[in-house]
């Protein structure tokens, strides 16, 4: 396991259509390093959102996809996504704000 600092755990922020109707139940999705476990993923958040109070923490490993350009055949690289639910008395996250 990598020893990773919370600043290195959070990647990008997911802005699909599905994770943006996930915002009203206060769920934010997050790509997140593929060593992070959950307890990272939840101080990560709690330390860089400042009033934000995890409640738990969801994560999936996305395999990467076949592509094919010619003859060429490779694969693109896999990912890991965590969505996090928030307690009610929790702070928003500042970065969906204007979404």
């Amino acid at each position: 396991m990598a020893d990773l600092k919370y600043y290195d755990v959070i990647l990008a922020p997911v802005i699909t259509e599905k994770s943006m109707n996930a915002m009203t139940e206060r769920k934010y999705t997050f790509y997140v390093h593929t060593d992070a476990t959950k307890n990272q993923v939840k101080e990560a958040v709690e330390k860089m959102f400042e009033g934000a109070k995890v409640a738990s923490v969801n994560t999936m490993n996305v395999s990467g996809k076949k592509r094919r350009r010619g003859y060429v055949t490779g694969k693109t690289a896999a990912r890991k996504k965590a969505i996090v639910q928030l307690t009610e008395d929790s702070a928003e996250i500042e970065i969906f704000a204007g979404l």
